[in-house]
């Protein structure tokens, strides 16, 4: 069952919102809807028209927690001044997920949360385990940093489950917020510059696993050397902990093509054709690891993962021209996620680049040998074509999507790969307003070609 909070359940709380973007937005909208007395405000004159009263910060005065999107810092790289203000008040700064979490159990629901993080993997993780769940016959809400807003979320009753992605900025503005269940399934430098260093963005991350007690489930995965460091640091948790690979022995594995865990086999993962690659055998054990844990049936697990259609911009055909497939991965903004794609495809032409992150494209060197190409866009293509140049890779700076797709058709004709990838390797804010408008604006592009045929 599911339905619409009280409208009591903040009341009197005087709630700031600070940011009304995607998260924000729905933040005010909820909380006024609860009965708090809702101070909103954005920087941006065209989001403050947005609502019906925004409220100048200089005007607030007393306020019990300021709800501040994930996007605005709130210490590094430099803390927004109303958020530097809160904390010399001694006002929490907190993130909706928290806030959903508060509510819920102040309005006497028993629903259990599930949160999920990692650096990749956790957009598919969550909307994956949310379709396990919803085939298994449980009432589930999934969002938070996927999809809709958690204050976007509905009230769940009894057997009900929150499954929300949580991005190391969420994670770090929790107060009482406790998960049932908690999955981190990777760790590689990203969001440095909001955390300090790795230390900082791992403390962060494992805020996944606060607070939880016996009975809860700690999912961890141990196909890289961070992670499997946050695992040894689980040693005493009170929480169950279980061990997640998409390629080695694990508690859950996906080792071999086959989805097992002590039991015996789950499924036979090349039934599941929106998961490919080691990578997402890891985030398909992340998933059958909760689900089993918060109740599925065997068959209903292994249905679900089968069953699953992917996400937008996650290795995703888009077009096909003859017999060369045209693949979205637009999300893989970092190395780390463009490496996941890399090691599906044997040949391929390779489009990359935007604003990239801390050490670049070097630590791709050993997939270069299947590029039969590279396309280059984006305000660091030129140190990406400097990595490649060393490494002997055939490239070229194409500098725009619509330079670069046609480009890339060129290449794989010439060179006879069968794929063209967009896997960036870096954040797409230079020319886009987000990964998904890239996504998009390439699969348009592909699209248009001639002879184009959309997947």
């Amino acid at each position: 069952m599911s339905g619409a909070f009280p409208p009591d359940v903040f009341a009197g709380a005087r709630l700031a919102v600070l940011g009304l973007g995607r998260n924000g937005a729905a933040a005010a909208a909820a909380l006024d809807a609860m009965g708090a007395q809702v101070l909103a405000w954005d920087d941006d004159p065209a989001r403050r028209a947005a609502i019906a009263h925004p409220v100048d910060p200089a005007a607030w005065g007393r306020i019990d927690a300021l709800v501040l999107s994930p996007g605005i810092p709130h210490r590094l790289p430099a803390p927004h001044p109303v958020a530097a203000r809160a904390i010399e008040a001694g006002v929490p700064v907190l993130s909706d997920a928290e806030l959903l979490f508060r509510a819920a159990r102040r309005s006497g629901s028993a629903a259990r949360f599930v949160g999920i993080t990692g650096t990749n993997g956790k957009s598919t993780t969550t909307a994956l385990l949310a379709h396990i769940l919803a085939e298994a016959g449980f009432a589930v809400a999934a969002g938070g940093n996927l999809g809709p807003a958690a204050l976007a979320l509905p009230l769940l009753g009894a057997g009900g489950v929150y499954v929300l992605e949580m991005s190391s900025y969420m994670l770090e503005r929790l107060e009482t917020m406790r998960f049932d269940a908690a999955a981190m399934l990777n760790l590689s430098p990203d969001h440095l510059d909001r955390h300090g260093d790795m230390a900082g963005y791992a403390a962060a991350k494992r805020e996944v696993f606060a607070r939880q007690g016996a009975g809860d489930l700690a999912v961890i995965g141990i196909d890289d050397a961070h992670a499997r460091a946050m695992k040894a640091a689980l040693a005493g948790s009170p929480a169950r902990v279980l061990t997640i690979s998409g390629q080695a022995p694990a508690d859950v594995t996906g080792q071999g093509g086959v989805l097992r865990d002590a039991a015996g086999p789950i499924l036979d993962l090349a039934q599941a054709p929106a998961l490919p690659g080691a990578h997402n055998a890891q985030n398909a054990a992340a998933a059958a690891a909760i689900a089993l844990a918060l109740g599925a049936d065997r068959a209903a697990v292994a249905r679900g993962i089968a069953g699953f259609p992917g996400l937008p911009h996650r290795q995703r055909e888009v077009a096909r021209i003859g017999g060369v497939r045209f693949i979205d991965d637009s999300k893989a903004t970092n190395a780390d996620a463009a490496a996941r794609a890399l090691g599906c495809y044997d040949r391929l032409v390779w489009i990359a680049g935007g604003q990239g992150k801390a050490g670049g494209i070097a630590a791709l060197a050993p997939f270069f040998p299947r590029i039969a190409g590279a396309v280059l866009i984006g305000r660091d293509a030129p140190d990406f074509a400097a990595t490649l140049a060393a490494a002997g890779v055939p490239h070229r700076i194409a500098g725009t999507l619509e330079a670069a797709v046609p480009e890339a058709l060129a290449t794989a004709r010439r060179t006879g790969a069968p794929v063209v990838l967009l896997s960036p390797a870096a954040a797409s804010f230079d020319q886009f307003s987000g990964f998904e408008a890239r996504g998009a604006r390439f699969a348009a592009l592909a699209r248009a070609l001639p002879d184009a045929e959309a997947a």
